[in-house]
């Protein structure tokens, strides 16, 4: 048997291939966008992509089983609770997919979503017994899936229905069993998912939170409690995946001459400025979107840019336009229309405008100083992007609640002319909050360093409601 695991960083997605080299076929397990890591992994062991198999419809990243499909002629396969749309071949609870020496025996868990499956994977030139199971966003390292991204009115039945999953079919396995799951840390998919990429079923028997000792009401009260923020575009990209996503085919660059994106500026495009901090507040195109291109970008964009505007990206290096395209590709954004391939030197020869400054990175004791001596119309707003259940733990005097995901449908609450400064916990939220007010023309934007987190480190007031 063959296994090989897939991780993106930021995201924290893992998808598989197993496969039996005897037979020389395989599977591929919740496919991303960037199909060809798959074929390539394929190719280099001598197997045939024959199966292509989706533990449960994502919520926070697209899946390429439709572009995976299409390049190799597999049927995907998906539990018949699922609703897809797309062409697929239903699986349900005790079916079995047979790939050589090596058989997946579907077990349906139903918690994060009602069709989430947990895959029992045996190799049956060893043993008739499971050696280790794919799953999903059932179970991770340290956590289990969170109940809430179908929708918060059905968090408590997927709740309950977590509590049987766990209870009753995955914990009466045996301790030896290698489970692999489909998120790691960086993921939202759960509450705090550890950094290792597996681990076994004894182990989080004995240390996983989530499977203390509980009653199957206290856990739904642990499992709906204490959630973070939802993915961004999470109901959409969920729509996306159910009705079956476009093939994304081969990314080649676009590059673009200043004049030619400037008529797709003309036609509602808008600029993804992916340089760096320093390069984006020297000098930017106004009412351009600024986010890095690190590992978070598929976590912030959905928070930052329209998901269907036709999108230029502002690049520091042409090398990194197709790692970009994937990145949003993975959570539903489609309609990049290329790079700018003259740089803001030429864009200022033009006599086109240029802004600076913009987002200013702050200390949690530089704040409280300001925020000691201003007068009331020189104060700067703090706006707290966390959750309602973080803000009431604990938060800076007379910071504003609006959560990050709310916070687009929020901003004409606050006043464009008056200083803001955006706080989460640890200051990775408020860099994706401050990138949209930068957008929304605010003059003067905070970002809280080390977020609510260093702020009662320093010691600082704190106000808990």
């Amino acid at each position: 048997m063959y296994l090989q695991q897939f991780f993106i960083d930021g995201l924290g997605c893992a998808s598989y291939i197993v496969g039996c080299e005897a037979k020389g076929v395989a599977a591929i397990i919740d496919p991303d966008r960037d199909v060809q890591k798959y074929l390539s992994a394929a190719s280099a062991r001598g197997l045939t992509i024959t199966h292509i198999i989706e533990t449960h419809l994502h919520a926070d990243h697209v899946s390429g089983n439709s572009d995976l499909a299409a390049r190799t002629g597999a049927p995907i396969y998906v539990h018949e609770a699922s609703g897809a749309e797309f062409p697929h071949q239903s699986v349900r609870d005790g079916d079995v997919l047979e790939l050589g020496n090596v058989r997946l025996a579907v077990m349906h868990t139903p918690g994060h979503t009602p069709e989430s499956i947990t895959l029992l994977v045996t190799d049956t030139a060893r043993s008739d017994q499971p050696w280790l199971a794919l799953t999903g966003d059932t179970l991770f390292v340290g956590d289990v899936g969170r109940p809430d991204l179908v929708g918060v009115e059905a968090a408590n039945g997927l709740a309950n229905d977590m509590y049987h999953s766990m209870f009753e079919k995955i914990l009466p396995l045996n301790d030896g069993l290698l489970i692999y799951p489909g998120h790691g840390a960086g993921s939202l998919c759960g509450k705090s998912i550890g950094s290792m990429r597996s681990t076994t079923l004894g182990y989080e028997r004995i240390s996983n939170p989530a499977l203390a000792p509980r009653s199957q009401e206290e856990f739904v009260a642990y499992a709906v409690s204490g959630l973070p923020e939802q993915p961004g575009n999470h109901t959409r990209i969920k729509a996306m995946n159910r009705k079956g996503v476009k093939a994304l085919g081969v990314v080649e660059p676009k590059p673009l001459s200043i004049r030619e994106a400037l008529s797709f500026f003309q036609r509602g495009a808008g600029l993804l400025d992916t340089r760096s901090k320093d390069a984006y507040m020297q000098a930017h195109v106004p009412g351009s979107a600024h986010l890095e291109a690190d590992d978070q970008l598929s976590n912030r964009i959905g928070f930052v840019f329209p998901p269907d505007a036709p999108m230029i990206l502002l690049l520091k290096d042409p090398a990194d336009y197709e790692r970009v395209v994937y990145s949003l590709a993975r959570v539903g954004y489609e309609n990049v229309v290329g790079y700018l391939a003259e740089g803001l030197d030429i864009w200022e020869r033009m006599g086109l405008p240029l802004a600076a400054g913009d987002v200013k990175d702050i200390e949690p004791r530089e704040l409280h100083t300001i925020m000691q001596s201003c007068n009331n119309g020189d104060c700067p707003v703090v706006v707290d992007v966390r959750e309602p259940w973080e803000y009431r733990q604990g938060h800076v005097p007379g910071a504003v609640l609006m959560p990050l995901g709310q916070l687009s449908g929020r901003v004409a609450e606050l006043d464009t002319e008056r200083p803001v400064a955006v706080i989460c916990a640890s200051g990775n939220r408020s860099q994706s909050a401050a990138a949209l007010l930068g957008q929304k023309g605010f003059k003067i934007i905070y970002n809280v360093v080390g977020g609510t987190s260093a702020w009662m480190y320093d010691n600082l007031p704190i106000v808990r409601d």
